[in-house]
């Protein structure tokens, strides 16, 4: 593999293509026009326009993708994550024109996609579920039976859905028509597809990952886990590995089962299983994510693994070079995603110029972005500008190193999630560990987070004050009254 594209944008492209580089693989990257000036375009070894600034019309367009890759003798694809990262369609078009696909095949990407049909697959393995049914419903009638068997409250799933999309909890039996009717609208505006199902609503639940890494010589190890409880809207903002409350024996049997998992659709390359874990420490089978995940650098720290390469390497076919028995966890890593969206507004999206922009310098630091200074914002995208991970001896140590980091990150122009991202590190619950997916929801408000921002200018200004008062008796002046002054006069 002499010659990829990422067909992608931002942080996610850049990050691709610097492996590649380091791999002595040239990169084409493909661009809208409002990105004609990204930093992805001009990183790259060749770099082609494929359409408009929307996503329809430009990265969503595989078609024009692939018209590039022939044009310049592409040898494999690399598809980033969003976009078309999990579409069975798009893989299987980039094996059918000769090219190799840097994921997973699009029957695994197929079974995955689907959540009834990835359930399914699980099951065949005994892989814990959560309690409730396995077939798309659209009757009402059929909903309220349903309920009554797994008890409220009861969580409406969309089958082709993600990112928070087509979801509804539901409280009591008198929501349920409406909820139910929101979630198959948003399904079918989001996907295509009004398939859902329900299953029972875990309160208090942990959304924990599992990385795993499949070759095409079977064999399969997973990379430990990955925390992502703190979230907003089913988005996650923070994640961590390895997480506070898993311990040895519940990471080795949520590996083995996320092994399994893999397993049960002949998966290649990496991937992610994401478990639901209770306050008993319980853990269900979630969904499985075919590509890789955003927050895939906390476990390049805890592991030393350079996960991009990995998939390379065995999109080439070369066997894993290690063994479950290899790996070990070292540290504590946390990433905080910095969005332009203003966590004081409800995180509502605040597109414009970065007029001031510095990132954070130091050991353990990584900045994974895809701005510089003086840019804009697009409107048309994912608000994503950058994911800020740092690494410590422990967790306190990486809490405090996080900590650093953000208040050394300078961004002017836009409102970001900085503030929210030292919101959680200085929060007890989180310092504890003791949280779950309500975090936000429990203890996150714009009001609490104006309060923090008043009493810490409170105290910055009395500190002000004292340190001034302190120099003050410590400077020496001159009594230009004196006699011996006045004699120099």
């Amino acid at each position: 593999m002499k010659k990829i594209l990422i067909a992608n944008r931002g942080e996610i492209a850049l990050r691709v293509m610097r492996t590649a580089r380091k791999m002595g693989i040239k990169t084409v990257a493909v661009y809208s026009e409002a990105d004609r000036e990204a930093l992805h375009v001009r990183y790259a070894d060749e770099a082609v326009c494929i359409g408009a600034a929307a996503s329809k019309d430009s990265y969503l367009r595989g078609d024009k993708i692939m018209e590039v890759a022939k044009q310049l003798g592409v040898d494999g694809i690399h598809p980033g994550y969003g976009f078309l990262s999990e579409n069975a369609g798009f893989a299987r078009l980039v094996q059918e024109n000769g090219m190799t696909f840097i994921g997973p095949n699009p029957a695994a990407i197929e079974i995955m996609g689907s959540k009834l049909a990835a359930k399914e697959a699980a099951k065949q393995f005994n892989i814990p579920m959560v309690p409730g049914v396995e077939h798309s419903i659209t009757d009402v009638a059929e909903a309220k039976e349903i309920a009554i068997q797994v008890g409220y409250p009861i969580l409406i799933k969309a089958s082709a859905g993600g990112g928070g999309k087509g979801m509804r909890v539901v409280e009591h039996e008198a929501e349920l028509a409406e909820q139910m009717e929101r979630a198959i609208s948003e399904a079918v505006s989001s996907f295509g597809d009004g398939s859902v199902f329900i299953e029972k609503y875990v309160t208090s639940p942990r959304h924990i990952e599992i990385q795993v890494l499949a070759d095409s010589h079977g064999n399969i190890v997973y990379l430990f886990e990955r925390e992502c409880s703190i979230q907003r809207r089913h988005q996650k903002l923070v994640e961590e590995a390895p997480s506070a409350v898993v311990n040895a024996d519940l990471r080795k049997r949520m590996g083995e089962a996320a092994v399994l998992a893999a397993k049960s659709c002949e998966y290649l390359g990496a991937g992610t299983v994401e478990f639901l874990v209770d306050k008993n420490l319980n853990f269900y089978f979630l969904e499985m994510n075919t590509r890789l995940q955003v927050e895939h650098p906390v476990t390049e720290f805890i592991t030393g693994l350079d996960l991009v390469e990995q998939q390379i390497r065995i999109a080439r076919g070369e066997v894993l070079s290690f063994k479950q028995e290899d790996l070990s966890i070292h540290g504590h890593s946390i990433e905080l995603r910095i969005t332009a969206e203003d966590p004081l507004d409800n995180f509502l999206p605040n597109v414009g110029t970065l007029e001031r922009y510095r990132k954070p310098v130091g050991e353990n630091i990584r900045v994974d972005d895809g701005y510089e200074e003086g840019m804009d914002i697009p409107i048309y995208y994912d608000p994503l500008l950058a994911k800020l991970i740092v690494w410590g001896a422990n967790r306190d140590a990486a809490i405090r190193r996080m900590l650093d980091a953000i208040q050394d990150y300078e961004i002017q122009g836009v409102a970001t999630t900085l503030p929210f991202g030292k919101f959680v590190m200085e929060h007890g619950a989180f310092i504890s560990g003791n949280f779950d997916t309500d975090f936000v929801k429990q203890y996150f408000t714009p009001e609490a987070l104006k309060e923090k921002e008043k009493d810490e200018a409170a105290i910055a200004a009395q500190l002000a004050v004292r340190l001034y008062e302190e120099n003050k008796k410590l400077l020496k002046v001159p009594n230009t009254e004196s006699s011996s002054w006045k004699a120099l006069r």
